[in-house]
């Protein structure tokens, strides 16, 4: 045949030599590709250590030591170990993921509350799928209905007002409501009425009698208890020359505005910071002086209270305790704790900067 053939069978059996060099380099090729990853097993014979401690290191969980965990961690990101979550998933029914539902991440105390509930949620071993819905009902409705789809571990919902939108769907979602009055969820919150009341001995105690209030939203009960507890704590001898609602907003109302001008009270108690800042503002294009010619008291100690000029005295909303806590119970639900429905409350405090002034000696106010 090779005779027959000649020239042919030569150029042919070299061309079959040529595909099978090639086939031999693309079988290579892939065999590299195909390298396998780094195991656990793998990653505790690098770290010299059992594999129960590379994955109690690897997990977050268990009693590793912290220079072991991060002498095993390091090795990890040295031979480019990476934990396998689906398998992770498929053999614990857990997805180690975390919902966050929030309703205006364009608000400052929304943004450190985020950065918080991160912080809490990878010291637990979690990771956080987060949505900002924006204040609308129909996006919070979506997000949770995502946050099932997804099949979260948990969810932390802080829900635009004391509604229940989630249409039932969360019935098998542990689910932690913050900062509203849900009824069906665990709850953890601030003891607003009592805060309220520490606002306005505040007040009262720097002497003054004659304050306004300019509110939030009175559709959210943590509201509505603020401003009460400061009404409650007026009843004692000052008077309250208007009460007036406004949006979680540096942009006053004009009725706000109005009534500012016209009847002039020595100190406003704004029910969230940011309105306090519009106050301050607002305050200041007038040619008053804050707080010579009217003091300002806000709430919830945002980053920016003590940024503005002057700095703002608040009552302090503790968000990292608010955060640690929601996570505690949201984990312990998790694991399977079935007790009663949990409503948590938490202290606040007055924390005082530069925006109120002390119209008289310091005055004792019966509690």
């Amino acid at each position: 045949m090779r005779a027959i053939l000649g020239d042919l069978w030569i150029d042919f059996d070299k061309r079959t030599q040529g595909c099978a060099r090639l086939e031999g380099i693309i079988t290579a090729m892939g065999d590299a590709k195909r390298v396998r990853p780094p195991t656990l097993k793998d990653l505790a014979r690098e770290a010299g250590v059992s594999l129960t401690s590379a994955s109690y290191a690897i997990n977050g969980t268990g009693s590793v030591g912290p220079k072991t965990r991060a002498h095993i961690l390091d090795v990890a990101k040295r031979i480019g170990f990476r934990l396998n979550l689906s398998a992770k998933s498929m053999k614990s029914g857990r997805s180690g993921m975390l919902a966050l539902v929030i309703p205006d991440l364009g608000n400052p105390f929304f943004a450190a509350l985020v950065q918080a509930v991160f912080r809490e949620a990878r010291a637990a071993g979690y990771q956080i799928y987060m949505t900002n819905t924006e204040g609308s009902e129909e996006i919070e409705a979506e997000a949770l209905a995502m946050a099932v789809g997804l099949r979260v571990d948990g969810l932390i919902w802080f829900s635009i007002r004391d509604k229940d939108t989630s249409d039932g769907i969360l019935s098998n979602t542990p689910t932690v409501v913050l900062d509203r009055s849900v009824p069906g969820y665990d709850t953890v919150s601030v003891d607003y009425l009592e805060a309220g009341r520490l606002a306005g001995q505040y007040l009262l105690e720097r002497g003054h009698r004659r304050i306004g209030i300019v509110s939030g939203p009175l559709d959210i009960a943590s509201m509505r208890d603020r401003c009460a507890g400061v009404v409650e704590a007026f009843q004692k001898g000052g008077e309250i020359v208007f009460n007036l609602e406004n949006s979680f907003s540096l942009d006053l109302e004009p009725m706000v505005k109005s009534r500012l001008i016209e009847d002039r009270p020595t100190a406003i108690f704004a029910g969230a910071d940011i309105i306090a800042i519009g106050v301050i503002r607002f305050a200041q294009t007038l040619g008053l002086s804050v707080p010579a010619d009217l003091s300002v008291l806000g709430f919830d100690d945002i980053d920016l209270a003590s940024l503005t000029q002057p700095q703002l005295s608040t009552c302090e909303i503790p968000i990292e305790h608010l955060a640690g806590r929601a996570l505690q119970t949201l984990v312990a639900r998790i694991k399977g704790r079935d007790d009663a429905i949990q409503s948590l409350l938490l202290e606040s405090r007055v924390i005082e900067r530069e925006s109120v002034a002390r119209l008289l000696p310091l005055l004792s106010v019966e509690a």
